[in-house]
């Protein structure tokens, strides 16, 4: 469970530097609190950390559940939650650049999300008979 655990740490340690770049974003195009658009730049940051959020809320449940209940050892959830972290972080870098270009980070996030989830729910399933 220490990878696993590691990973969801590094997810909200992620979320946390999003956080960070928000506040960074308000200072420098002049968006004070609690104004949520102003600069387009700095909505480009504000809609990354928010579904950064979002996203969060199937993902960590689904890294835990999966490592518990589902197929295969821990250790692979964790992995399969690594590449959600990088999906996030070219989420990030996409998107403020040009949110057209988000479409990479974006299926490296909800797909990892989904496949956790899902093998969370047949372990658990297959548990049952």
């Amino acid at each position: 469970m220490a990878w696993v655990v590691i990973v969801a740490v590094a997810a909200l340690l992620q979320y946390t530097v999003f956080g960070a770049l928000v506040g960074r974003a308000r200072g420098r195009y002049g968006v004070h609190a609690p104004a949520t658009s102003g600069h387009e730049m700095f909505e480009r940051y504000y809609r990354v950390h928010y579904n950064t959020l979002e996203q969060l809320m199937l993902f960590l449940p689904g890294l835990f559940l999966s490592a518990g209940f589902g197929f295969g050892p821990d250790w692979a959830s964790a992995a399969v939650g690594a590449v959600y972290l990088v999906g996030r972080q070219l989420y990030l870098a996409s998107y403020v650049r040009d949110p057209k270009s988000r479409e990479i980070g974006f299926v490296l996030s909800i797909l990892p999300s989904a496949l956790l989830l899902g093998n969370a729910g047949l372990g658990a399933a297959a548990s049952l008979f």
